[in-house]
Order: C-alpha cells, then sequence, then structure tokens
C-alpha cells in the first residue's frame, strides 16, 4: 500500500515507504521526534546492531539504515505482508538487512542477546505481549543495549524489573515511547 510515509533523515531523507495494508504505521513526526532523542543516547558514527522485532513497514529499521554508519539491521515480523513490503522497501533503497518471517518472541533467543538497538511496536491492542517481550529480554539483552517500546499513549506507565533503567518516556499524539536501558 502507498502510503505519506517516509525515511525522515539520513541518506534516504525523503524516500517514501510501502505500507503492509492492516499496518498501524509510526507517524513521521513520531518517528523523527524519537530519532532526535536518539541522538542524545547512542553514538551513531560506531557500527551498531539493530533489530525491528515488530517491524511491520520495516520503518524504523529503514530510518537506522539510513541514518547510522553501517548499522546491522535485522527486521523480524509474522506476517507475510510485512515481510513483502520490508522487501520492497528495502530494494528500494538498494540496502541489504537481515528479514525474518517469525514471532518476535520466538526470536529472543537468537536476536535480544546481539541487539545494541531494539525497537518493540507490538500491536496496540496486545499491550501484555510487549509486557512480556521487555520481561524476557531483560533476562537475555547485553548491558547498554537500548529499547525503544512503543504503545498506545492511554495505557499506563509497564512496570519494569530491575533490568532497566526508564532514560525517556515521550509521547507524540496516540504513541508513547519508553526508551530503556539495559543495565
Amino acid at each position: 500500500m502507498k502510503s505519506n510515509l517516509q525515511i525522515i533523515s539520513g541518506k534516504y531523507r525523503g524516500k517514501k515507504l510501502n505500507l503492509p495494508n492492516d499496518a498501524r504505521p509510526t507517524q513521521n513526526m513520531a518517528r523523527g521526534a524519537l530519532f532526535n532523542v536518539l541522538n542524545g543516547i547512542i553514538d551513531t558514527t560506531k557500527p551498531i546492531s539493530v533489530w525491528d522485532a515488530f517491524a511491520g513497514s520495516g520503518a524504523f529499521g529503514l530510518e537506522c539504515l539510513s541514518r547510522f554508519n553501517n548499522p546491522m539491521v535485522v527486521f523480524t515480523d509474522n506476517a507475510k505482508s510485512s515481510i513483502d513490503t520490508i522487501k520492497k522497501n528495502l530494494i528500494s533503497i538498494n540496502e541489504k538487512a537481515t528479514i525474518e518471517t517469525c514471532d518476535a518472541l520466538s526470536a529472543l533467543s537468537r536476536f535480544g542477546g546481539i541487539s545494541d538497538l531494539i525497537f518493540i511496536d507490538p500491536p496496540y491492542s496486545d499491550f501484555n505481549l510487549g509486557i512480556l517481550f521487555v520481561k524476557k529480554l531483560g533476562k537475555i539483552a547485553k548491558t547498554g543495549a537500548i529499547v525503544i517500546w512503543e504503545f498506545e499513549s492511554n495505557q499506563p506507565t509497564p512496570k519494569t524489573d530491575e533490568n532497566w533503567e526508564i532514560l525517556k518516556d515521550k509521547t507524540y499524539g496516540r504513541a508513547r515511547f519508553l526508551f530503556l536501558l539495559k543495565k
């Protein structure tokens, strides 16, 4: 599906992104604000391993490919339409990445412990999935890993265990982002 979704900054700035039919994409303004916060948290000049866990269109990982210096990006999603869309979006910017059709929870053991930056954006209708994911990730993520957890802004602040420090809590319209640091 064509959309107004685009890459916000970097070498592919302005590139329009395709969307899967059932997508609820994070809007351009919210993604731009999120990455502005990230610029103060991570060093984008060093190689970084990124996991876009509930990838949808792949907008978060694609933005990393555009902005960061030689990132290794992994996209996972359990919907074939999302995986097909991510492939189209990667072809349109002539980039390579790892793409897997799988449930993010089942991929935790492979990608959770090696990623420096993890985007989690489970369906808004399943807030508990995000809670479970962060809890399990806390047991295997490496120290210093950053997690950006998106959920609907009307949800209460989820309790995190001792493995996580909340660096920022930002709301942009319907989207709320917790920036977590693995202790």
